[in-house]
């Protein structure tokens, strides 16, 4: 038999990618479709996708590959399939959508949150699921749905993430992966099952959620439209669409306790997987699942790439000057001091009412000033994250930087390593997260014994300068007591 080849299909929360992946997780070049879609957003903090149009784009991206495989008589061993977390939509009995994914940033829930907090115990809630109660998460959204839109909550048979519905429509049957799943707020992580505690508050029944029996098993028989469509990938492995924070922990070997990952695209992540039985989940981190043997723990960051792009755009400044003007400014000597929290907080308060913050202006502050202190500001609350995953895990022998955002801009990554006091070594694969999704259908393949077996191509490590430590330590505790100001004293 030919070496398997992985089809792999990401769908972020600005295009979908297809790519293709050889026997070592290896991108295979020439191959590939990428499809741009706009998000909606609304007055109220609301941050949509239509079902449909998304579906329509990943068909379309699946069907570009699907060519390119026909013309050079090449068929894959399996699919992979990543999306982003935390999203939800409603499904009537007919399997059409009630509702338009609701993605991660919609924050319309900020009160629905809130009650459910004076019903159950928030604490012991996170210690189970790994989640808090945020409009990040299901619960908060399912029951403002119910509350904002009863006529189409009533119509919903089914509550469904968005590759749960593309399954729907191509192998009629939404299987979910235990991944996808393990993000929504449901699900109780030691235990492997939806936790009892908070369904029993919420106005759903189980059956309306994916069915833990079929969780993780691969479909295989397209629906006669798709088969049409794609004969070469009908009666091959789909598997079910993981979480892409997963999948990029994995594509960028980030795959023991030892190996953080920090990622910084529009938004940031420092992640560690962990595989073991059980785990105990902190306060202030998240904890979900990559796969029923594995745990991902870390936090993340609604504010990454995004501040750096908010402030080129305000600040309207020269994208030819940026990266060699704070490169050549001494950290902390523009005397600011920022909060850059744009669309709230997530990590490690999760205080979706939070906003950002500038203080210690002066006539004599410049635009590239501002820029410098809010991309040292970012560093800094990925230090609050990594403090809390040094208490639970140790340090880390390397930490793994990849993501556009960060990997574009040496003098970012340096801020970020002089921030953590530790060096930073860039991941050069282009695609991690979509790698990450290929090596582990290649592991449920059994073409290879264990993801340890692929490790990424990286660069060399960035260090981490001692005499700015000091400095970033000042940066830190003022950024703490500005935060403890605005937040937690009023």
């Amino acid at each position: 038999m030919p070496p398997p080849l992985i089809l792999t299909i990401d769908v972020g929360s600005s295009s979908v990618r297809t790519l293709l992946f050889d026997e070592h997780a290896q991108q295979v070049p020439d191959f590939g479709d990428q499809i741009p879609y706009r998000i909606n957003t609304t007055p109220d903090g609301g941050v949509e996708i239509d079902a449909g149009e998304l579906a329509q784009r990943t068909a379309e991206s699946i069907s570009g590959i699907a060519r390119q495989l026909h013309e050079k008589n090449l068929k894959p061993a399996a699919i992979a399939f990543d999306t982003f977390w935390h999203n939800v939509l409603g499904v009537d009995a007919a399997g059409r959508p009630t509702t338009p994914i609701i993605h991660l940033f919609d924050t319309r829930s900020a009160a629905a949150a809130k009650q459910l907090a004076s019903q159950i115990d928030g604490r012991a809630l996170h210690s189970r699921t790994g989640c808090v109660l945020h409009p990040s998460y299901l619960p908060a959204k399912l029951l403002w749905l119910s509350q904002a839109l009863p006529d189409k909550f009533r119509a919903t048979n089914r509550w469904m993430s968005f590759g749960e519905y593309f399954f729907l429509k191509l192998f009629g049957n939404p299987v979910a992966s235990t991944s996808m799943v393990s993000g929504s707020g449901l699900w109780n992580q030691n235990a492997n099952d939806y936790d009892s505690s908070i369904l029993s508050i919420l106005p759903i029944e189980k059956k309306q959620l994916a069915d833990p029996g079929e969780m993780d098993q691969p479909m295989t028989a397209l629906l006669p439209e798709y088969r049409s469509q794609w004969p070469d990938l009908d009666q091959i492995p789909w598997y079910p669409a993981l979480g892409d924070g997963a999948c990029n922990n994995i594509g960028s070997g980030c795959i023991a306790p030892d190996r953080f990952a920090l990622m910084v695209g529009t938004s940031g992540a420092m992640r560690a997987v962990i595989e073991s039985d059980r785990t105990m989940i902190p306060d202030g981190l998240w904890c979900y699942r990559v796969d029923r043997n594995r745990f991902v723990l870390g936090g993340a960051l609604s504010n990454g790439g995004e501040v750096f792009a908010w402030m080129k755009r305000t600040l309207a400044l020269d994208p030819d000057k940026i990266e060699s003007e704070i490169a050549a400014m001494t950290p902390g000597a523009h005397g600011l001091t920022v909060l850059p929290l744009f669309a709230g907080e997530r990590s490690p308060n999760w205080r979706a009412d939070a906003r950002a913050a500038i203080i210690g202006m002066s006539l004599n502050t410049s635009p590239m000033e501002i820029l410098r202190a809010s991309l040292e500001s970012v560093a800094l609350r990925f230090r609050n994250i990594y403090d809390i995953m040094l208490q639970v895990i140790g340090t880390p022998k390397e930490v793994i930087g990849s993501g556009g955002a960060l990997l574009h801009s040496p003098a970012w990554t340096q801020m970020m390593a002089d921030a953590l006091h530790n060096p930073i070594t860039p991941c050069l694969e282009k695609e991690a997260t979509s790698r990450g999704a290929a090596m582990l259908a290649l592991e449920r393949l059994g073409a290879i014994p264990h993801l340890d077996a692929l490790p990424p191509a990286l660069g060399g490590p960035i260090p981490s300068i001692d005499a700015n430590h000091p400095i970033y330590e000042r940066e830190l505790a003022n950024q703490r007591r500005l935060y403890t100001k605005l937040f937690e004293e009023n």
